[in-house]
C-alpha cells in the first residue's frame, strides 16, 4: 500500500466505480426502504402492527451485527485490502436474500407469514451490513486527502441520486408490466432484476478501486477501549446524531410516500411523476456540495445549510397538492430534493475525517468499527421512523387496498411534509456545532504523519 495517501490523487475510474457502489446499494436498500412496507401490508397481507414490531425489533439484531462486521472488516487482511473483499463475497449472497424477501405468500396463515418475514428480513439486513459497512469505510481507505474524499463522496451521492430517481420512476410501472397485473409476481421479478444490478455494481466497485491508506497494525483493542475512544470523538458523535436523525426522517418519509400518493392524492402513478420531477435537482444538489464546502470550509456546516433548506421547503409542501396546485407542489418538491441530495453528500463526507480525528485524539484507528456505528445509527433512525409510521397508521385504522378515514389521511399528509420538515431543521441546528474545519483537519493529518515517521525511525534503531 502507498503511504503518502494524503497527496494521493484518486483516478477518475476509481471515483466512478466508488459511485457505482452506491448505485448498487440503492437498488437494494432504497428499494427496501421505499417499497417493502407497502409490499408487506398490501401484497403479502401482513398486518401493520406486525410490520411495526419487526422494524423495531430488528434493530436489536443490528446492534449486534453492525459492530461485529465493522470490527471483522478492520481485521481483514488480503491481497485486495481490508474492505474490498467483502464486496466481492457479500454482494451475490445478499442479492439472493433480496429476492427471497420479496417472494410473497399471501395464502399462508398469519404466523407463517410473520415468521417468513422476520427470517428473510433479518438475514437481508445482515447481508446488506456485510456489504455496506466495508463499502462505506472504503472511502477513508482510498485516500486521506480531504478534497479527494469530498470528490469521492460527491461521486457517491450523485450516483445514488440518479439510482434513487430511476428506482422511484420505473418500479411501479415495471411491477405492473412484469407482473402482468399480478403484484406478487411483479415484485418478485423486480427483486431479481435489482438484485442483479446490486451485484454487478459492487463487483465493478471491487475491481476498479484501490486501498492506499496504510492502517497501523497493533495488538487487539478491547471493545471497551474502542467505545471509550468513540465517546472522546466529538465530531464523530455529531455525525452519529446526524445519521440517526437522517435515518428517521428519510426512511420514515420514504415509507409514507407511496401510501401518500395512493391514498391521499388518489393514484400510485403520481409517485413516478414526482420522482421524475426531482431527479435533476437531486443530481445538481449533490454536485453543489463541493462549492458549499469551499465556502464554509466545514463539512458539518455544509450539511447544516442543506438540512435547513430541506426542512423549510419540505414543510411548504403541506400547503400544495399535485392535483390542485401542481406548479408550486413540484417546485418545492424539486427544491427539497436539491437540498436533501446536498445533505446526503455532506453527511457521508464527514465520516472518514472523523476517523483521523479519532486517531489523533486517542491513538486508535478503527475505520470499520466507527462506520459500523454510523450504519447502526442510520438503521436505528430507519427503524424508529418506519415503525412509528406503521404504529400510528395502524392505530388510526389503516385498511389495505381501501379508502382511508380522515385521521389516516391526515397522518399520511403530515408524514410527507411537516413532520420530516421539522426534524430536518433540528438536524441542521445540531450540525452547526461540528468543529472540524479544513485547517484543523490538515493540521491533524500532519501530526499523525509525524508520529508515524517517529515510530518508523525508532523501529530501525
Amino acid at each position: 500500500m502507498k503511504n503518502d495517501s494524503n497527496s494521493f490523487k484518486v483516478p477518475f475510474i476509481s471515483k466512478f466505480a466508488y459511485g457505482m457502489g452506491d448505485v448498487g446499494c440503492n437498488f437494494s436498500w432504497m428499494f427496501v426502504g421505499n417499497f417493502l412496507m407497502i409490499f408487506y401490508t398490501d401484497v403479502f397481507g401482513i398486518s401493520m402492527s406486525a410490520v411495526a414490531s419487526l422494524m423495531l425489533l430488528s434493530r436489536f439484531w443490528d446492534a449486534i451485527n453492525d459492530p461485529i462486521i465493522g470490527s471483522l472488516s478492520d481485521k481483514t487482511h488480503t491481497r485486495w485490502g481490508r474492505y474490498r473483499p467483502w464486496l466481492l463475497m457479500g454482494a451475490p449472497l445478499t442479492a439472493l436474500v433480496l429476492v427471497l424477501t420479496f417472494w410473497a405468500h399471501p395464502d399462508w396463515n398469519e404466523t407463517s407469514k410473520i415468521l417468513y418475514m422476520a427470517l428473510t428480513y433479518c438475514i437481508l439486513v445482515l447481508g446488506y451490513t456485510c456489504v455496506n459497512i466495508p463499502y462505506g469505510t472504503l472511502c477513508g481507505a482510498m485516500t486521506q486527502n480531504m478534497d479527494e474524499r469530498a470528490q469521492l463522496n460527491t461521486s457517491r451521492s450523485v450516483s445514488a441520486m440518479v439510482a434513487i430517481g430511476i428506482i422511484n420512476i420505473i418500479t411501479i410501472p415495471l411491477i405492473e408490466l412484469l407482473g402482468k397485473g399480478d403484484m406478487k409476481q411483479g415484485y418478485l421479478w423486480i427483486a431479481i432484476l435489482y438484485g442483479a444490478i446490486f451485484t454487478a455494481c459492487h463487483l465493478f466497485c471491487f475491481a476498479k478501486t484501490q486501498e492506499t491508506v496504510t492502517v497501523p497494525t497493533r495488538q487487539k483493542i478491547p471493545l471497551r477501549i474502542q467505545l471509550k475512544a468513540v465517546v472522546r470523538n466529538r465530531p464523530y458523535l455529531l455525525a452519529l446524531l446526524g445519521q440517526v436523525l437522517f435515518g428517521f426522517v428519510l426512511y420514515g418519509r420514504n415509507a409514507d410516500m407511496l401510501y401518500y400518493f395512493t391514498y391521499v392524492e388518489g393514484s400510485a402513478s403520481l409517485f413516478s411523476l414526482y420522482s421524475l420531477a426531482i431527479i435533476v435537482p437531486s443530481i445538481i444538489g449533490a454536485g453543489c456540495f463541493p462549492l458549499v464546502f469551499k465556502w464554509t470550509s466545514n463539512k458539518g456546516w455544509s450539511a447544516s445549510v442543506f438540512a435547513l433548506g430541506t426542512g423549510a421547503t419540505m414543510m411548504a409542501l403541506y400547503f400544495f397538492s399535485p392535483n390542485t396546485s401542481p406548479v408550486p407542489f413540484y417546485l418545492f418538491a424539486a427544491l427539497s430534493q436539491f437540498f436533501f441530495s446536498g445533505f446526503n453528500t455532506a453527511i457521508y463526507a464527514i465520516i472518514p475525517d472523523c476517523v483521523e480525528y479519532g486517531e489523533w485524539r486517542t491513538g486508535i484507528r478503527n475505520d470499520g468499527f466507527q462506520y459500523a456505528f454510523i450504519s447502526l445509527g442510520n438503521k436505528m433512525g430507519m427503524a424508529l421512523g418506519t415503525s412509528c409510521l406503521a404504529l400510528v397508521l395502524g392505530a388510526a385504522g389503516y385498511a389495505s387496498n381501501a379508502a382511508q378515514n380522515e385521521e389516516v389521511v391526515s397522518i399520511m399528509r403530515h408524514s410527507f411534509s411537516t413532520i420530516p420538515g421539522m426534524i430536518w431543521v433540528v438536524t441542521g441546528a445540531a450540525l452547526l456545532f461540528y468543529p472540524l474545519n479544513k485547517k484543523i483537519y490538515n493540521r491533524i493529518i500532519k501530526v499523525i504523519a509525524h508520529k508515524a515517521m517517529k515510530k518508523l525511525h525508532h523501529s530501525f534503531k
